[in-house]
C-alpha cells in the first residue's frame, strides 16, 4: 500500500463561508460505494460517502438543497470538482495512508465548544482513536462527552474531519451517521489500522 501524507497540522484551515452561488458536486465511486463531494472555489462544504448508487447520492444532494436552501442561491451543479481531492479520497478508501490537513473546509457557524471539538479532533492522526470523553477533555469540557457525540453526528465532512476515529469507552464503536452506519466506521478504522505506522 502506498502513502501520501501532509503532516503539518498548522495547515488546517477551518473557515465559515456563506454560499453566494452554487455548490459544485463531484459524484464518484470508491471501494466503499458512491460518494458526493460538494464545494465552491477551493473549499469543501460536504462529503457524502458509502452510498449504494449514484442516484442515492443525487437524492441526498436534493434533500440537502431542500432542507438547507441558504447554502446556495442557485441549483447544485455536477462536475469533476476538485479532481485532486477526489483522487486522494479514492486512494484513501483503497487503503492508502493519506492526511487531509491541507484541505480547506467551509463550516457553518459554530459555538466556541464546537470549534474546540473540531480543532481537537483534527489532531487525532491516521490510525489513531480517541473516546468521546477524551475528546471532550481535549476541548476543555471533560464532562461533555454526550455533547461531543452531537458534534460528531452533525459533521458534514467526514474523513476530512475524522469523526470515525471517535469511539465510545470500553471498546464500543459509538454511532456513525453514514448509510452503512457503524459497519462503515469499523471498516475505516480497520483500514487505517492495517496501514498505521
Amino acid at each position: 500500500m502506498g502513502q501520501r501524507t501532509v503532516s503539518d497540522p498548522s495547515l488546517v484551515c477551518l473557515t465559515e463561508q456563506k454560499a453566494t452561488g452554487s455548490l459544485t458536486w463531484s459524484l464518484f465511486t470508491t471501494e466503499i460505494g458512491w460518494c458526493g463531494l460538494g464545494g465552491s472555489e477551493n473549499r469543501v462544504h460536504h462529503l457524502f460517502m458509502g452510498h449504494h448508487s449514484r442516484q442515492d447520492v443525487r437524492e441526498r444532494i436534493e434533500r440537502l438543497t431542500e432542507n438547507e436552501p441558504q447554502l446556495t442561491s442557485q441549483p447544485a451543479q455536477e462536475a469533476d470538482w476538485y479532481p485532486e481531492l477526489r483522487e486522494r479520497l479514492q486512494d484513501y478508501f483503497q487503503g492508502v495512508k493519506i492526511d487531509f490537513h491541507d484541505i480547506k473546509l467551509s463550516l457553518p457557524q459554530q459555538t466556541a465548544f464546537q470549534s474546540k471539538v473540531i480543532q481537537a479532533l483534527q489532531s487525532v492522526g491516521y490510525g489513531e482513536q480517541i473516546t468521546y470523553g477524551e475528546l471532550a477533555s481535549k476541548a476543555g469540557a471533560p464532562r461533555a462527552a454526550r455533547a461531543v457525540g452531537t458534534v460528531m453526528a452533525n459533521n458534514r465532512i467526514p474523513v476530512l474531519i475524522p469523526c470515525h476515529r471517535v469511539v465510545a469507552s470500553g471498546g464500543k464503536l459509538g454511532g456513525f451517521s453514514a448509510p452503512q452506519g457503524t459497519s462503515l466506521k469499523s471498516h475505516l478504522l480497520q483500514l487505517e489500522s492495517r496501514n498505521f505506522a
